[in-house]
C-alpha cells in the first residue's frame, strides 16, 4: 500500500508543486488510504477504484 501512496504523492507533487502548500503522507493501519484536500475527501480506497489520474483529476479543481 506504501508504494501506491508514494506514487499518488509524486504524481501530485509533480502536477501541482507550484499550487501545494503542502503534500502530506501519513502512515497508518488497517489498510485505509484516502486523499484528503484541506479536509474534504477526494479519494477512498474503499469506495474508488485505484487510478491515480482519477486522482489527480479530482485534486485539481480544489486547487484552482
Amino acid at each position: 500500500m506504501a508504494n501506491r501512496a508514494l506514487a499518488v504523492q509524486e504524481a501530485l507533487v509533480r502536477q501541482f508543486d507550484d499550487k501545494l502548500e503542502r503534500c502530506s503522507l501519513v502512515m497508518g493501519e488497517h489498510g485505509i488510504f484516502v486523499v484528503r484536500i484541506n479536509g474534504e475527501l477526494v479519494f477512498d480506497k474503499e469506495d474508488d477504484s485505484f487510478d491515480i489520474e482519477e486522482i489527480v483529476r479530482r485534486v485539481r479543481p480544489h486547487l484552482r
